[in-house]
C-alpha cells in the first residue's frame, strides 16, 4: 500500500490549489455572504440563484462555459493573452479557476449560516452608538458567525480537493501540473491500476469524512452555544 511518487504529487497538487483556491476565493465570499444574510435589496433572489447555480449545473457544464470564456477564442482568454501574454487553458491558474467556481456556493452557504444567526438587534445597537458598517462588521458580526465561515472555509476546500468535471474540462489531465486526485483516479480505472485508485479513493474518502465530521462538530457547538 506504497503511496507512489504520481500519487503524493497529485495529492500535494490538490492540497496546494485548493488552499490557493480558498485565498482567493474568501474576500468575495464574504461579501456575498454578508449580502445575501443580512441585506434586503432588488436582484437579491438573481443573485443568490447565480451564486448557488453550479451546485445544479453538471460539473462538465460550467468546465464547458469556463473553456468558451478562457479559451484563446474567448474573451477574457482573447484578452489576456493579446495583452498580458498569459495563457489560462491547460494550465494550474486553470485548476484554480475551476475549483473555485464549484466550491464557490458551499463557501457563501456556510458564511450565509453563520451570519443568519447573528442577531441584528446587536448590530443596529452597534451602529445607534456610532460605529461604522466596517466596525460592526469586523467586531460584531464576523466575530459571532465565525463558526459558520469555517464551516463554509472547510467545505469549500472538501469540494475542491474532490472537483472532477469542470477541472477537466479546462485544465486536462496532464501529471504534475495539473492532474489532481480526482483526476489521477480517473486515469488510474482507465489504465487498469486498480492498487492505485483504490489508495487515492481511501485517501479522498478519509480526507471528506474528517472534514464533513469537524464541520459537523462547529455546527454543534454553535448549537450549544446559541
Amino acid at each position: 500500500m506504497r503511496i507512489t511518487s504520481a500519487e503524493v504529487a497529485a495529492l500535494l497538487l490538490s492540497i496546494k490549489v485548493s488552499l490557493f483556491s480558498l485565498v482567493v476565493m474568501l474576500p468575495p465570499g464574504l461579501l456575498v455572504g454578508w449580502l445575501l444574510a443580512k441585506r434586503e435589496f432588488r436582484g437579491k433572489s438573481i443573485l443568490n440563484t447565480f451564486v448557488m447555480l453550479p451546485l445544479v449545473l453538471p460539473p462538465v457544464v460550467s468546465g464547458y462555459l469556463l473553456l468558451l470564456l478562457l479559451g484563446k477564442n474567448g474573451p477574457i482568454g482573447r484578452l489576456l493573452s493579446n495583452v498580458f501574454n498569459i495563457e489560462v487553458i491547460f494550465t494550474p491558474f486553470a485548476v484554480v479557476i475551476a475549483i473555485s467556481v464549484i466550491s464557490f456556493p458551499l463557501l457563501v452557504q456556510g458564511i450565509m449560516t453563520g451570519m443568519s444567526s447573528v442577531p441584528s438587534e446587536l448590530e443596529n445597537a452597534a451602529r445607534t452608538l456610532g460605529a461604522s458598517p466596517l466596525k460592526v462588521f469586523f467586531t460584531i458580526t464576523f466575530p459571532l458567525a465565525y463558526r459558520g465561515v469555517i464551516g463554509g472555509i472547510i467545505l469549500g476546500f472538501s469540494k475542491s480537493l474532490g472537483e472532477f468535471g469542470a477541472t477537466i474540462m479546462v485544465a486536462g489531465n496532464i501529471p504534475g501540473k495539473t492532474q489532481t486526485v480526482a483526476l489521477a483516479i480517473f486515469e488510474a480505472v482507465h489504465l487498469g491500476q486498480d492498487i492505485s485508485a483504490f489508495r487515492l479513493v481511501l485517501i479522498s474518502t478519509v480526507l471528506a469524512f474528517i472534514s464533513i465530521w469537524i464541520t459537523e462538530r462547529i455546527t454543534i457547538s454553535k448549537n450549544r452555544i446559541y
